[in-house]
């Protein structure tokens, strides 16, 4: 049944440890396609057919689908059938022929100097949400770290970031730039018990989501255009590595898993970015 298969597969993907929004995402892909699959009448696994699977994917491209978005589900649709097939839920694995479309893949986006100025002084008055992007860029953290990190783990020059989904526990010092910002944030933050660091008004822990949009209205107000939160990090990166930092070091203040990952990043520097800038000093 494609119910207790699908259940199967998430419940792997959570014993594997992998990241939340890797097993929603796998989810939501899968239950697309058994959907697709149960409207042509079936409710096996089993009798799911490649040419099945293809005729899915030719819905998904009529749908307006980006080959990028397409390929990323039939990543989704082979680690589901590999696993079916390894455990012997299935005889044969119908997506082993199945490729993928072709798409360029676009280099990771990195705020000019003017952007990253632009960006701080867009959100200067709003305290919370300047503490939070001047620590997602002097530290490069991930938003979903930063909306974890606790008051105890603030100390005076150093941030203390919480092992999380496959992550390690690892330490990033915290420049003026980044210590003045939170100082100044905790200087008016609501008097609660909450841990977390950046909350409500209300005092609850502030959400990735509420994150996320806070610095999308800013990017919008900065006249910053084509931007993610994501960016943020990719711009530390970079500017980290072409002020001559060692690979090695980003790699791990990044919390990189494999420093290939890191090196990928050593291209940019090769092309036509800005002079390096301290990001602490602008």
């Amino acid at each position: 049944m494609f119910s207790e298969a699908h259940q199967k597969f998430l419940d792997f993907l959570r014993s594997r440890k992998r990241a939340s929004a890797t097993i929603v995402a796998y989810g939501k892909d899968i239950n697309q396609l058994l959907t697709f699959i149960s409207h042509l009448g079936k409710n096996d696994t089993g009798e799911v057919t490649q040419e099945e699977i293809e005729a899915f994917l030719k819905k998904l491209q009529a749908d307006g689908y980006t080959p990028k978005s397409i390929s990323r589900k039939i990543n989704s649709i082979k680690t589901f059938y590999r696993f079916l097939k390894l455990n012997n839920f299935i005889k044969e694995d119908p997506s082993l022929l199945i490729t993928h479309p072709k798409y360029e893949i676009k280099p990771p986006r990195i705020l000019s100097k003017l952007e990253y100025r632009a960006l701080r002084d867009a959100c200067r008055d709003d305290l919370r949400i300047s503490a939070v992007v001047e620590l997602l860029l002097q530290t490069g953290i991930r938003i979903s770290e930063l909306a974890n990190v606790q008051l105890e783990d603030v100390a005076d020059n150093v941030l203390k970031i919480r092992p999380q989904e496959g992550h390690a526990e690892r330490e990033i010092p915290l420049n003026k730039s980044a210590k003045n910002a939170l100082d100044h944030y905790l200087s008016i933050r609501p008097k609660t018990d909450e841990k977390i660091v950046f909350i409500t008004k209300s005092g609850r822990p502030l959400l990735i989501r509420n994150i996320r949009t806070a610095i999308d209205r800013y990017f919008r107000l900065a006249g910053i255009k084509v931007a993610k939160v994501n960016d943020l990090r990719n711009t530390w990166i970079v500017y980290q590595l072409i002020s001559g930092a060692n690979v090695v070091l980003v790699s791990k203040l990044a919390g990189h898993k494999r420093l290939s990952t890191t090196e990928k990043y050593l291209d940019l520097i090769k092309g036509n970015l800005e002079e390096p800038i301290k990001l602490g000093e602008l």
